[in-house]
């Protein structure tokens, strides 16, 4: 066995390359959009949740709180989101989804959809199935 076939046993080391291969392939395609995947990640979450402070997106985005403060002033800038004072609590914004939110979050995961289908082109379709359930499985896991 040769060091290329026991790096190829190394299941992180192949997770990290077909991330990075996702994630470079959908940035390429959002830039169009001035979107980035953090700030998708924002707007599929609000579109989920519902208005959600700031706070509770970081949590649950396990993102750090100055990095989520820049993504959703960028998201308000470009009218993709609203940050409005939340009824139960008049010391905090929820962030809301307007309409040009929703319409980047199905641009964004039309081309997520397009990514997946060309990063996943060597698996036959129920392959495909199989690998992204367990990868949902894995990522359920984590801790």
């Amino acid at each position: 066995m040769d060091s290329t076939s026991r790096l190829l046993a190394l299941a992180p080391y192949l997770l990290s390359k077909v991330g990075k291969a996702g994630r470079r392939d959908l940035a390429a395609r959002l830039v169009d959009h001035g979107l980035d995947l953090r700030q998708v990640a924002v707007l599929a979450a609000v579109a989920d949740l519902g208005p959600s402070s700031q706070r509770d997106l970081g949590t649950r985005l396990a993102v750090d709180p100055s990095d989520m403060v820049g993504a959703v002033d960028a998201l308000e800038a470009a009218g993709r989101v609203e940050r409005r004072r939340d009824p139960a609590d008049r010391r905090r914004y929820l962030v809301t989804l307007t309409p040009a939110g929703r319409a980047a979050l199905r641009a964004a995961t039309r081309h997520a959809d397009a990514v997946t289908a060309d990063l996943l082109a060597p698996l036959e379709p129920d392959e495909r199935d199989v690998l992204v359930n367990l990868l949902r499985k894995v990522f359920a896991g984590l801790k």
